[in-house]
């Protein structure tokens, strides 16, 4: 999905146009913190209205500046959120606009050459089947049941390289409003029309469906309660101000107007009003990222994972053995093993036997082979004999297994040398994978293949051993092989021979400690892992059934995008504990420097305590009514970009936080108010 600017002009102009709109009070009930700003600065238009006419004793002046930072504090807390959802609209219209209604051939039977009649995409049924060919766009989501072909996706992922998707694999799904490349396919419907995937994700980016996280209600009503604290502080001070002004025969109550900007600088504003910004645009990250979460539950739970399962294959390592070295038993040399090796792998297209040919012509300088001479027969790889080779000149070679070449030169009546079997056994404790070479029934060595694990992977799990993260490698292999693997990238424990019920014990037994898992899959066997795991990655790539089982899925598929899912989720919440240390630290910050100063009429004594040496108690409360509406704005950036991720524990985070946001709340705001109080002062409007 395209990513746009921060601060993109048409996103700039659309989110100032919604901000407006959302001044109703059904919108504003919704964020219980600014509401009561919003009524607040309803109360004070009226006093001021009132007071144009003399029926309010309140300055007029002083009463209109209170109720225009009011108005632009509400305002801006609109402006955050609007500009977290433009860039998600932004991105649900670049969707839209990429879904036609086109027209589908709807097939009576699942056969290619069956009889189909036209109809509109939208009018597709789940389990209706129909043809696609090259040149069109996929009109409903779906599972191949027929065919291979090129799918170009990139209206939905923006990779312009086309995939491969085929029935009865794992890259059997098809998304509606991709477009097929190539060939043709018999696709089965398996979503209803306005529930398809890109219905799905345009609903997501543009916000349409985000609910809150349990841990962001949790803080919502910890704000609401300390807003209710200093509501029942406030309409305290209102009755007290005008005993004590009558008991002291100086000074006078607490004003109304001056109350309500009290409340509003003391409850917890800021965060208040960033809180639904910071959770948007950690879901619009992740969109970013091209994975498409189905809840903010999700993204919250990735942020608080200490369990990571990965696959070995594609995540930790390339996926492809390569040949690595050549082992020659005793009397052959290495360049004999090597020679004859890339001899049975020339027609061999596996990576693994591309790997044969480039070993030997680096380390020996064999190539130009002149293919007619030799008079060649290739001999390709199957299940059965589990082994290849080349006939040529009266000459045989074979490489393959170690026990299929073992059974092949004995039936040949050749011995089997004691040394190659220690040289297979030493190969498969390493991790490797030992491929027997023989030539006319003489086995000449072994090709070592090896499992290349992936660069600054080590590094990567060393980061998330930092952060407390323990990582899980799950592979098919044996355990010998498992443990070679595991050591070598530096995961903490794997899980060999793994099946679909080892996983699903796994992440049980995980969960059943208190631990919360994620985990990525894409075949049907993963559905069961995946649907207990707290963070279930799908690939886009892979089954319905994945992808209906995750939480979440990766538009890209690829398996080492767990890892971050999981900093983009810790991000989210490293963000949001620290604006709400910043902001509760700024209302302390503000009733030290705001209260002495408010009660100087009534109680001279109180100067002393006005270290900032603020004017007077007008300035004071416009200053700090002015700083407050301003710090939203100065949080907008940090809001939307989030507070930079590093890869700590989470009691080292927490100091961090303390000292750099939550000293900085302290300290900012007697620093701001003092600069603005002055400004006001030379400005002669206090």
């Amino acid at each position: 999905m395209k990513k746009k600017s921060m601060f993109n002009k048409d996103i700039m102009k659309d989110s100032l146009v919604q901000s407006l709109k959302k001044l109703t009070p059904r919108v504003q009930i919704k964020n219980p913190v600014m509401f009561v700003v919003y009524l607040g600065a309803i109360l004070t238009s009226v006093l001021f209205i009132l007071s144009l006419f003399g029926i309010s004793d309140a300055q007029s002046g002083y009463t209109l500046a209170i109720t225009v930072v009011l108005w632009l504090t509400v305002l801006f807390a609109n402006f955050a959120e609007a500009l977290a959802e433009g860039r998600g609209r932004a991105q649900a219209e670049s969707l839209r606009s990429s879904r036609k209604d086109v027209m589908a051939r709807k097939l009576k039977t699942a056969d290619a050459n069956a009889d189909y009649i036209e109809v509109r995409a939208s009018e597709l049924k789940k389990d209706d089947i129909f043809l696609v060919k090259a040149g069109e766009q996929i009109p409903m989501d779906g599972e191949v049941i027929i065919g291979a072909a090129s799918v170009d996706e990139s209206a939905i992922t923006g990779e312009s390289a086309p995939v491969i998707r085929e029935s009865g694999g794992d890259r059997s799904a098809v998304t509606g409003g991709t477009s097929l490349a190539s060939d043709w396919l018999v696709v089965r419907v398996t979503a209803e029309a306005g529930e398809t995937f890109l219905d799905k994700m345009i609903a997501m980016v543009e916000g349409a469906s985000r609910k809150k996280t349990p841990n962001e209600v949790a803080l919502q009503i910890l704000l609401v309660t300390l807003t209710i604290i200093f509501l029942a502080i406030t309409i305290t001070l209102f009755p007290f101000s005008g005993f004590a002004a009558a008991q002291s025969g100086q000074g006078e109550a607490v004003s109304i107007t001056n109350l309500v900007a009290l409340l509003v600088c003391l409850a917890p504003t800021t965060i208040g009003a960033l809180l639904s910004c910071i959770g948007i645009a950690g879901m619009s990250r992740l969109n970013q990222a091209n994975v498409l979460a189905m809840s903010g539950r999700a993204i919250e739970a990735a942020g608080d994972v200490d369990v990571l399962l990965l696959d070995k294959t594609g995540t930790i390592t390339l996926g492809n053995r390569q040949a690595s070295e050549f082992l020659p038993v005793k009397g052959v040399s290495e360049e004999e093993l090597a020679d004859a090796a890339q001899l049975a792998s020339l027609a061999d297209e596996t990576p693994e036997g591309r790997s044969i040919v480039i070993l030997a012509k680096e380390k020996f300088n064999i190539r130009g082979r002149d293919m007619e001479k030799l008079n060649a027969d290739f001999v390709g790889f199957t299940a059965k004999t589990r082994m290849s080779g080349i006939n040529y000149n009266n000459n045989v070679i074979r490489k393959g297994a170690a026990d299929a070449i073992k059974e092949y030169v004995m039936v040949k009546g050749y011995p089997y040398p004691d040394e190659c079997e220690k040289i297979v056994e030493n190969v498969a404790n390493q991790g490797g994978t030992p491929l027997v070479v023989a030539k006319n029934g003489q086995v000449l060595g072994v090709v070592h293949l090896k499992d290349i694990i992936k660069n600054g992977v080590k590094e990567r799990f060393d980061d998330l051993r930092k952060m407390g993260i323990k990582t899980i490698m799950i592979t098919g292999d044996n355990p010998m092989t498992a443990a070679a693997i595991a050591a070598e990238a530096g995961v903490d424990d794997f899980l060999a021979e793994a099946t679909p019920e080892t996983k699903l014990d796994l992440i049980k037994d995980y969960q059943s400690k208190g631990y919360l898992v994620a985990m990525t899959g894409d075949g049907t066997n993963d559905a069961p892992a995946l649907a207990q795991a707290d963070v279930a990655v799908a690939m886009n790539t892979g089954t319905q059934a994945a992808k209906e089982a995750g939480n979440m899925v990766d538009l890209d598929s690829s398996p080492t995008k767990l890892i971050e899912v999981v900093q983009i989720g810790k991000q989210l919440l490293m963000t949001r504990g620290s604006l709400t240390t910043f902001s509760i630290a700024n209302d302390v910050a503000k009733y030290f420097a705001i209260i002495p100063v408010l009660f100087f009429a009534i109680y001279p004594q109180l100067s002393a305590l006005n270290f900032m040496g603020l004017t007077s108690g007008t300035s004071a409360m416009l200053s700090a009514i002015i700083y407050n509406a301003l710090i939203i704005v100065a949080l907008i950036p940090l809001a939307l970009r989030g507070v930079k991720y590093q890869e700590q524990p989470a009691g080292k985070l927490l100091r961090r936080n303390m000292l750099v946001y939550g000293l900085g709340g302290l300290i900012a705001p007697f620093i701001a108010i003092k600069l603005i109080d002055m400004l006001l002062t030379i400005c002669g409007l206090v």
